[in-house]
Order: structure tokens, then C-alpha cells, then sequence
């Protein structure tokens, strides 16, 4: 299991280290997940330029924003020793010590505890309840325990990282329904390929940092084969929305055409696979994910409009 040791410093980083510790980009990613969530409940083309909803979603993203982003800064805290010895990651703040570990246990709580009152007070109990299991299931259960467990560490964890279009549901509903669980069934099923794909490219850093990742554990070809198969399941999954009348025929054809694409990446890096497939499947897998919503959002706000 994964261990911390607090040093009490009087180290102050810049805003840029305590910005890099929220992984903004990943944090992005999640919201507009969010915000597709939220935009698929409107079932009225008013509701777009309703004020009261805006105001709800803005203060349900920032509630939503804030613990993912504690979350994150608990990753960083607690996988520093991990970080430095692996490339992609021996830059990162809590490694370089340009934060100190106070400060950043503090950051953390301060938007845990925003968080909570945000969702609470402005938005639902039920979006609360499920935001705060995600932090404790992203920041404890995974980067304490699960990451250093086992090879499915990925599978099990990815869980927490698909709550958010689920929350952004619940946010505007109140209520958990098959529509907010599909989108959490497909981030689901799509996470674990997408960072397999990055384990094979750097397996040589876990190695050395004695992270028991798929291609570690179980080799190169046998994650390249799971990247394959979660592929596949994940483009299956993708349709689900059309097929329970949450999307029509234009997301339909978008996500096929995206699919086949991602998926001529999987096999490539199953057959076909060079020094570069690997990385390359990865950021497939983020444009992937990234055309499916926007799709979605496309097609329900064609929808509303016809």
C-alpha cells in the first residue's frame, strides 16, 4: 500500500504548481463530460437560455471541478516517490518539492470541503453523495491501495473517473436514470484501453517504479489484446444511447464512423505495431472520447430544434 510522509516546509511554489497538482487538462476533460450530462436532461429548446439552469450548471461544474481536482492533488501527494522515477512524471511539482506537502493537503481540503458545500447547499444532496464517493474512490481506494494491488487497477478505479456526466445528470434531475448510467457505462468501458495503451508505450517506467500495470504483470501482447477487446466493447456501448431513443440517426453515424477509426488504432497496435503505436493509440483514445460527446450534444441539440 501506498505510503506519505508530510514534510513541514516553508516551501511556496508558484500558482503554475498548485495549478499543474489539479491536472487541469484532465480535470477539463471531466467537465465537459459533465456539461454533456447536463445538457442531454433539456428536454426543451428554452431551457438553453433559462438563467436558473445556467446558473446551476456553472455552480454544479464548479462543485464537480473542485473534487476532481482535490482528488488530484492527493494523487500527486501520495505518488511522488513514483513520480520520480518515471519520465513523464519526474517534473511534476510534488517530485521538484516547489510545493510542500502542508500546503498541498491543504489545497486539497479547502476544495474537498468547497466542494461539498457547493453541491450541497446550491445543487442536490444525491450529486454531492456521488461526487464525494468518486474523490474518495479516485484519491484513497486507487491511488493508496488499487494502483499497487493489481493489474486492474485500472478496470476497478476507472469507475470513479466515469461518474461525471452521471453527476452532470443528477445535477439537473435529481435522480439516477438509465440515460445517466449509459454515459457512465461507456467512460467505463473506454478507460481502461485508453491507459493501457499509454502503459505499453512507457512499461519500461513502471517497471522501474514497481507499479504492477497490465503490461507488466502480464506482458505487452496479452494489454495489447485487452486495448483490443476493450475497444470493441466500448464501440458497442457507444450505441446504447441511440438505441434506448437518448440520441438519434446523426449520432448514430458519427459514432460508428469515430469508432471504426479508434478502432483501426487498436489494431494497429495489436498487428501492426511500432515504436510510436502505442502513444498514438492513447491520444485516439482522447479524440475518441472527446467526438462521442460532442456528438452527442450535436445531435441533441439538433433534436431539440426539429
Amino acid at each position: 500500500m501506498a505510503k506519505i510522509t508530510v514534510v513541514e516546509d516553508d516551501v511556496q511554489g508558484s500558482w503554475q504548481d498548485y495549478v499543474t497538482l489539479c491536472k487541469p487538462k484532465v480535470v477539463l476533460l471531466l467537465l465537459i463530460t459533465a456539461f454533456v450530462g447536463m445538457q442531454l436532461t433539456i428536454t426543451d429548446i428554452n431551457q438553453l437560455s433559462s438563467v436558473d439552469g445556467l446558473f446551476t450548471m456553472l455552480l454544479a461544474l464548479i462543485g464537480i471541478g473542485f473534487a476532481a481536482s482535490a482528488a488530484a492533488i492527493v494523487n500527486h501527494l501520495v505518488d511522488a516517490n513514483i513520480d520520480a522515477k518515471m519520465q513523464r512524471t519526474k517534473h511534476r511539482p510534488m517530485v521538484l518539492k516547489t510545493v510542500s506537502d502542508c500546503s498541498a493537503i491543504l489545497l486539497a481540503i479547502s476544495l474537498s470541503l468547497i466542494s461539498m458545500l457547493v453541491l450541497v447547499i446550491f445543487i442536490n444532496p444525491l450529486t454531492a453523495l456521488l461526487t464525494f464517493a468518486g474523490l474518495i474512490g479516485y484519491a484513497f481506494i486507487y491511488t493508496f491501495y488499487l494502483k499497487h494491488k493489481t493489474p486492474q487497477n485500472i478496470v476497478i478505479g476507472g469507475l470513479s473517473g466515469a461518474l461525471p456526466p452521471l453527476l452532470g445528470w443528477t445535477a439537473m434531475t435529481n435522480d439516477i436514470s438509465m440515460n445517466g448510467l449509459m454515459l457512465l457505462a461507456f467512460i467505463f468501458v473506454w478507460t481502461p484501453a485508453h491507459f493501457w495503451a499509454l502503459a505499453i508505450d512507457r512499461v519500461e517506467d513502471y517497471k522501474k517504479a514497481n507499479v504492477p500495470m497490465l503490461p507488466v504483470v502480464k506482458g505487452i501482447s496479452h494489454t495489447k489484446s485487452c486495448v483490443l477487446v476493450y475497444t470493441c466493447v466500448t464501440i458497442v456501448v457507444s450505441m446504447f444511447p441511440y438505441f434506448n431513443q437518448l440520441s438519434g440517426g446523426c449520432y448514430l453515424l458519427i459514432s460508428i464512423v469515430a469508432g471504426a477509426w479508434y478502432l483501426s488504432h487498436a489494431v494497429k497496435l495489436k498487428y501492426f505495431a511500432t515504436a510510436k503505436t502505442a502513444i498514438k493509440c492513447f491520444y485516439a483514445s482522447i479524440y475518441y472520447l472527446f467526438a462521442i460527446f460532442v456528438a452527442l450534444l450535436f445531435d441533441h441539440y439538433l433534436m431539440l430544434l426539429t
